[in-house]
């Protein structure tokens, strides 16, 4: 413990991965590149498409989250291990403005709905003779 509080008592530069002015497209690159290890990032043309819509925009600025296969480092999950040098496909990307951030949905994978800050769950109950109260 006393070895980890001199560790923390040491100065630290946190090295980015990419600069938050960096164009979304760069910022995936990046991301694919220096992290995951792609040889190649390839837009899809959906993708490719919201690229120009997030310029028009003007959110370039927001960071960048990659949702990909958990299997893999790779956007492919039979491909397991360290790979290296393999094509990175971004399929599409989403734009969550409320959240603060740009999604780059690679390879195949299903994306989990967000929710609210109160559900719509919170406000549904069932009384006592099956009656459901609270669905609109």
């Amino acid at each position: 413990a006393e070895l980890v509080l001199k560790a923390c008592d040491k100065p630290s530069k946190i090295n980015f991965t990419y600069e938050m002015s960096d164009d979304t497209k760069i910022k995936i690159e990046k991301v694919a590149k220096e992290i995951y290890g792609a040889g190649e990032v390839v837009f899809e043309e959906a993708a490719l498409k919201k690229l120009e819509m997030i310029k028009e925009l003007n959110l370039s600025h927001l960071p960048v989250c990659i949702a990909k296969t958990q299997y893999s480092f790779s956007d492919d999950a039979k491909l397991l291990g360290r790979a290296k040098g393999f094509t990175f496909s971004v399929k599409d990307l989403d734009i969550r403005t409320g959240a603060g951030f740009i999604v780059a949905v690679c390879g195949k994978i299903m994306l989990m709905p967000g929710l609210p800050k109160v559900p719509a769950a919170v406000n549904m109950r069932i009384d006592a003779d099956g009656k459901i109260d609270g669905l609109s």
